[in-house]
C-alpha cells in the first residue's frame, strides 16, 4: 500500500533523508553516514571570502609581494629580539650615546588619535587650544547652540568638519554618549628623556620625573607648574602611568604646547642616566628625611622626581635618588595631591635659583 511505501523505516529510506531543496530532512543528525556537520569555529574576518577585511588583506599581500626585495625581508621571529639590532634595522639607532641605548624610548606618536565625545567636553577642548585633527558632528545635531559654537571653534583653529551619521559616531566613540558631536585629538608627539640632558643657557636644567602618577589632571597640572617655573621637561614611564591625553591638555591651559614630555620605558635607567649626565636627583615623598626648604641641590641641575599621592614614590625609584625631601605640613593632616606637591616644591626650587642669581 502507499501508506507503508511512504511510512516507517523503508519511507525513509526511500527519501534518502534529504528535503527537494535539498536540506537534510529532521532526525538524521546522528544515525547516518549523511548526518549533519558543524563548520567548526568562526574563521577570523582576515579569512572570510568576501569579506572586506578579507579583500583588504589580499590588497595588501598582492601589493607587499609587488615590492622590490621583498623576498629579502625577514619575519620578526627571524630577526630576533635583540633590541639593538631592531633599533639598528629600523634606523634609529644611529649615532645613539650610551645614555640614549639604556633608555631605549621611542619619539614620536603615541597609541593613537584620541575621541571626545559629548558637546561639553568638545567645546572645552577646542577651547583649550588641543591639536585636533577633524570634528565629526551629526546633521541635525548642528541646530544645537553648543555643536554650533564647536563647528565655529573648529572653523577658526583650521580643523576639518566632516559629517557623520549616528552609527559612525557610535563607532568612532566606541559607543560612548556623544549626543551628536566627536572630536579626534592628534597623538601627543613626545621627546626623548636624553633631549633634556642637555645643557645650555644660564639656567641649570630641571626635570620633573612622575613615578606612578595615574591621573592625566593631574599630568596636565604638573606640567602647568613645570613651564610656570622654568623647567626643561617632564618625564613619565611608558606603562602604568598617565599620558597625554585631552584630559592632560585641558588640565595644561596650554602648556603641554610648551613644555615637552618625555616617555622612558623604565624610569630607573632615566635617573640613572641623568645622574652620570652629572644631575642630582630628589625624590618628593612624605617619608623624606630633608625639608624641602633645606634642599642644597636646588641651584644646580637636578631632577624632581614626583610620586602617586597615594603610594609615594616606588622603592626602586626612591633608592635611585640622592635624596628624600618632604613638605613640611600640620601634623595628621593627609598627604597633598601629586599636582600640588609638585607645584610647591617646583615653586621652592625657583626661588632658590633666583636668589642665587
Amino acid at each position: 500500500m502507499s501508506g507503508q511505501k511512504n511510512g516507517g523505516e523503508n519511507g525513509r529510506k526511500a527519501s534518502g533523508g534529504y528535503s527537494k531543496r535539498g536540506k537534510p530532512r529532521p532526525g538524521t543528525g546522528g544515525y547516518r553516514k549523511d548526518r549533519l556537520e558543524g563548520k567548526g569555529p568562526t574563521p577570523p574576518a582576515s579569512q572570510r571570502p568576501g569579506h572586506p577585511a578579507q579583500r583588504a588583506a589580499s590588497r595588501a599581500a598582492a601589493a607587499a609581494s609587488s615590492r622590490p626585495g621583498q623576498s629579502q625581508r625577514q619575519s620578526p621571529a627571524q630577526r630576533g629580539t635583540d633590541p639593538a639590532q631592531r633599533g639598528n634595522e629600523r634606523g634609529d639607532g644611529r649615532g645613539r650615546s650610551e645614555y640614549s641605548r639604556e633608555n631605549p624610548a621611542p619619539r614620536g606618536s603615541g597609541e593613537g588619535p584620541e575621541m571626545v565625545a559629548g558637546r561639553n567636553s568638545v567645546v572645552e577642548s577646542l577651547r583649550a587650544g588641543i591639536p585636533a585633527m577633524a570634528l565629526y558632528v551629526a546633521g541635525r545635531s548642528q541646530d544645537d547652540e553648543r555643536v554650533a559654537e564647536a563647528v565655529q571653534l573648529a572653523a577658526d583653529s583650521g580643523i576639518a568638519v566632516l559629517e557623520a551619521g549616528l552609527s559612525e559616531l557610535d563607532r568612532l566613540t566606541g559607543g560612548a554618549i556623544h549626543q551628536g558631536v566627536a572630536l579626534r585629538v592628534r597623538p601627543y608627539d613626545y621627546a626623548h628623556p636624553e633631549d633634556f640632558a642637555e645643557r645650555g643657557g644660564l639656567t641649570p636644567p630641571l626635570i620633573v620625573a612622575l613615578d606612578g602618577v595615574t591621573d592625566p589632571r593631574n599630568l596636565g597640572a604638573i606640567v602647568r607648574s613645570a613651564a610656570a617655573f622654568g623647567a626643561t621637561g617632564v618625564v613619565v614611564p611608558a606603562r602604568r602611568s598617565a599620558g597625554v591625553t585631552a584630559g592632560a591638555w585641558k588640565a595644561s591651559a596650554g602648556a603641554l604646547a610648551r613644555l615637552p614630555v618625555a616617555r622612558a620605558v623604565n624610569l630607573t635607567r632615566a635617573i640613572e642616566g641623568y645622574k652620570q649626565a652629572g644631575f642630582f636627583v630628589a625624590g618628593l615623598d612624605a617619608a623624606g628625611t630633608v625639608d624641602l626648604r633645606e634642599m642644597s641641590i636646588a641651584d644646580g641641575p637636578m631632577v624632581l622626581v614626583v610620586g602617586s599621592e597615594g603610594r609615594g614614590l616606588s622603592r626602586v625609584v626612591a633608592n635611585a635618588c640622592d635624596m628624600l625631601v618632604s613638605i613640611p605640613m600640620v601634623s595628621g593632616n593627609e598627604s597633598l595631591n601629586a599636582g600640588i606637591a609638585a607645584s610647591i616644591a617646583l615653586y621652592e626650587i625657583a626661588g632658590v635659583r633666583a636668589r642665587q642669581g
